[in-house]
């Protein structure tokens, strides 16, 4: 099992690359995210229960490098949930860290499904900004866009997590989320950690960039399904 997981983590890793070397649209880092999730869930599908409750879980730290929360943070929540993880905030002097916590190979796809969602997000403002005359830095337009586009994605993460663990299900008759949240959870417990809800920043957003962040992902309606087709709009 554990040589499996190395072909898994190199595999994600290789796709990773491939992906932020190229940049991506919006739609393709969602078809991105939805092949990694087939991989993952095609390999714990091959695991008994008992082998996925045998395993380990590990942590994997995504450092900013910023002091104060961007606009990404804004969909770290569904990342986690897309990936079956728990994932909390950390800050320092050196600035703030994202820790996932999970099975080994769902702590590498939700890596890999930031740096993705991240590139994705620079790609289409830079994008956005070419076709504007003006760039209004005093507003943060650069922010309000990233915000918008943030939750878009946030929102297709969720509906995606939604429906292929419903496929999953439909395929199988296993429920592999409930699987690895009894496994996530009881480890979780262990480390004793005393976390509390965050805040919302409370900065207002320039509303035409903002919206127009939204309509970056609105248009997309991607659907996987189990055994590798997809259907896209």
């Amino acid at each position: 099992m554990a040589d499996d997981i190395e072909k898994l983590k190199n595999r994600l890793q290789a796709l990773r690359a491939k992906t932020i070397a190229n940049g991506c649209t919006e739609e393709e880092a969602l078809s991105a995210a939805a092949k990694v999730a087939e991989l993952l869930d095609r390999h714990d599908l091959s695991l008994s229960d008992l082998e996925i409750r045998e395993s380990p879980c590990e942590q994997s730290v995504i450092e900013t490098g910023k002091k104060q929360r961007q606009p990404i943070s804004a969909c770290i929540p569904a990342i986690a949930d897309y990936c079956d993880c728990k994932v909390w905030r950390e800050k320092d002097d050196k600035g703030i860290r994202y820790v996932f916590f999970g099975l080994r190979p769902s702590i590498e796809m939700a890596h890999y499904v930031y740096d993705v969602v991240a590139v994705t997000m620079q790609t289409a403002w830079t994008d956005y900004a070419r076709t504007q005359r003006m760039i209004r830095y005093a507003q943060d337009e650069k922010g309000s866009f990233m915000l918008g586009m943030a939750i878009s994605i946030a929102n297709k993460l969720s509906a995606l997590k939604l429906e292929r663990d419903e496929a999953n299900r439909a395929a199988t008759g296993r429920d592999l989320m409930v699987v690895r949240h009894a496994v996530v959870e009881a480890e979780f417990a262990k480390l004793d950690l005393t976390l509390r809800r965050g805040r919302g920043s409370g900065k207002k957003v320039a509303a035409n960039a903002f919206e127009a962040g939204q309509a970056a992902g609105q248009s997309l309606n991607l659907r996987p399904a189990v055994g590798g087709k997809r259907a896209a709009r």
